[in-house]
């Protein structure tokens, strides 16, 4: 299913990023960096707060907006019980709407922030997203202290925090469509080779979009897949290829831009909540807003594995939710 939007627009964005986003290619583009992966706080989870408070604190100023102009706050993260994002918003005092999609929560949090904004129910809503490394892996799998030897095939969870406001006053950026991702499982159970698990979802939601939209390859100026890993993107152009299309080079993959592959020691690229939100609201809508890109889609994915169901030898459901932008002239 996608839905249509007729009148959401980005009113203002922001992203942050810890140390190492900061040494890739975006550096320059974040609106702020972190020297240490502790962001001047005691725990890592304290961390991640730091980055979301920083992430919508930048979005709010940058746009001229004032907490208590935000209709709704709609955020998700990857800890248990959402513990970076219900702990951040209570001290909103906004209502608040907590989504989890793992990785794919980024265009999941924005898209329900559009709903708000299309059907009259917000004149201003503030979608939010975070994640990191070091507590995602004492989430999902070790905490890194320990030391455990990784494979080649695994990811590194960004650190960072991504915000955006959205508004019903048109702006020269407006969110236009959302493509509901279908959970879809292809019997794939390595939590260290996410990539792969995760690459039929974005298949598959990449194609009903373009069926429902009408639209093809050559509509958009880059479609741009979550963290799919080095390994996960070779296996979605391949199924592509295999169904006759020609991606004419548009397509690509948040998690190898954030990162230099090549030369940072990142194994398979970037994943997490902040990997697909930290691109987009500072290289993509930036493109945008330069003229660059006129009409964008980016296809979150996430993997919705569960640690006690991996060891209990269950497979990984994933899932891929799109998000389509486009450039208003004029505006």
């Amino acid at each position: 299913m996608t839905i249509h939007f007729n009148q959401v627009y980005v009113a203002s964005r922001a992203a942050v990023a810890g140390p190492l986003e900061a040494q890739g290619p975006l550096k320059d583009l974040f609106d702020k960096t972190y020297e240490d992966a502790y962001c001047n706080e005691k725990s890592f989870e304290k961390a991640e707060r730091a980055m979301l408070y920083d992430a919508c604190d930048v979005a709010l100023r940058k746009g001229g907006f004032k907490l208590s102009m935000m209709d709704v706050a709609v955020g998700g993260d990857l800890i248990n019980q959402l513990t970076s994002s219900h702990y951040f918003a209570r001290d909103l005092q906004l209502p608040f709407i907590g989504m989890y999609a793992a990785c794919a929560t980024s265009s999941l949090v924005i898209a329900q922030a559009a709903m708000w904004v299309e059907y009259g129910l917000a004149k201003h809503a503030l979608a939010f997203t975070s994640s990191h490394g070091a507590t995602a892996e004492r989430q999902f799998r070790f905490p890194n202290e320990y030391g455990i030897q990784k494979k080649e095939t695994t990811t590194t969870t960004v650190s960072g925090a991504g915000a955006v406001v959205l508004s019903n006053t048109p702006s020269n950026i407006k969110v236009t469509a959302f493509t509901a991702g279908r959970i879809i499982d292809w019997d794939h159970s390595d939590a260290n080779d996410m990539g792969l698990a995760m690459a039929p979802a974005a298949y598959d939601t990449l194609k009903r979009h373009l069926a429902d939209c009408g639209t093809d390859f050559d509509d958009y100026d880059i479609i741009a897949t979550g963290d799919l890993s080095q390994l996960g993107f070779s296996f979605l152009m391949d199924l592509l290829y295999q169904d006759g299309m020609n991606v004419h080079n548009r397509l690509h993959d948040c998690g190898l831009m954030i990162y230099d592959v090549q030369n940072q020691d990142v194994f398979c690229g970037g994943s997490g909540c902040a990997c697909s939100m930290c691109v987009s609201m500072s290289k993509l809508l930036n493109d945008m807003e330069a003229g660059i890109y006129h009409r964008v889609l980016v296809i979150a994915t996430g993997a919705l594995l569960s640690p006690v169901a991996i060891q209990q030898k269950e497979s990984i459901p994933c899932i891929a939710h799109a998000i389509c932008y486009e450039r208003r002239e004029g505006i």
